[in-house]
């Protein structure tokens, strides 16, 4: 290979290529037309004397070169973004960057919209994309840059990725305020006889984490509904005799115009932690941002 000819604007290409495997994705990706990439493309297997990519059934299949030199280029592509963004000022003002989080439906309600709304204060600039937290995938959608940042559970993050204390979250018990059974003192005998509403991201599911320490101490849940959401869940309780284990911070401000009632069941807390990729560690922009939405879970 002839390096003289070597474009650092070929290497990005290259990147999102192999990340797409779709000439018109990675166009996007990159805003450029399909042609220019399509050429680029072509520039790239005369420089590395390989297909790199060729046509499938859908999209494109990498060759074994191409898979070869993925780890390298985006080694070598994240180096050169962290070194230019680590000696760039950034002023939140004047910034234009758009910023992609993914978390669950409740983080998105406590967390990713007061940082919105304090953003149109800070940085209007700023666009905030949101997208469903999917913990099995978010290793792979980091280090594509389709991710951002992520709130998630430590003990469920994908290791090798930085992360950052945000919150102790603690969980609740929520009922309808004239709840014939529900009162101050829970027994993990009486919490288990409840007929619970449970919170399934996947769709569907009936068991979470918490029947597995349960089923230690013998206890089983009587669960009779399974909600995708758990925004829907207050409502649903207050229209019903189930009860249901929500995040303290969830039904804070609702508690009085649904009438709802919460006491503290005895199940353990849990912790919110900020993950992100190397790629943008050091980007003054993004450091900025992290420091904004730590700052807004540390005011009371």
């Amino acid at each position: 290979m002839d390096s003289k000819k070597l474009d650092l604007n070929l290497l990005a290409t290259l990147e999102a290529l192999l990340a797409e495997r779709n000439v018109t994705k990675a166009a996007a990706r990159l805003h450029l037309s399909q042609p220019a990439v399509s050429a680029q493309l072509n520039r790239l297997r005369l420089l590395f004397d390989d297909p790199l990519l060729i046509p499938a059934h859908r999209g494109m299949t990498p060759t074994a070169k191409a898979i070869e030199l993925l780890g390298p280029v985006r080694e070598a592509l994240n180096q050169l973004r962290s070194t230019l963004a680590s000696h760039a000022d950034f002023d939140p003002v004047q910034a234009r960057m758009s910023l992609s989080i993914a978390c669950t439906d409740y983080l998105q309600a406590v967390a990713v919209i007061p940082l919105v709304k304090a953003l149109r204060q800070l940085a209007p600039g700023i666009r905030v994309g949101i997208c469903h937290l999917s913990p099995e995938l978010l290793a792979a959608q980091m280090e594509r840059g389709d991710v951002d940042l992520a709130l998630i559970s430590p003990e469920i993050a994908p290791p090798n990725l930085h992360t950052r204390h945000l919150c102790d979250e603690r969980y609740v018990l929520i009922g309808r305020r004239d709840h014939p059974r529900l009162s101050d003192a829970v027994t993990l005998a009486e919490y288990a006889s409840f007929e619970h509403v449970v919170v399934s991201l996947s769709g569907g599911g009936f068991v979470t984490p918490v029947d597995e320490v349960l089923a230690r101490f013998g206890y089983t849940r009587n669960v009779v509904l399974s909600a995708a959401s758990f925004l829907l869940v207050p409502e649903i309780i207050a229209q019903s005799d189930f009860v249901a284990l929500v995040p303290e911070r969830l039904v804070r401000a609702q508690t009085d115009r649904l009438k709802l009632v919460s006491v503290f069941p005895p199940v353990e807390d849990f912790t919110v932690s900020m993950v992100w990729h190397e790629r943008n560690h050091g980007h003054p922009g993004h450091r900025w941002l992290r420091e904004t939405m730590k700052s807004l879970f540390s005011e009371p």
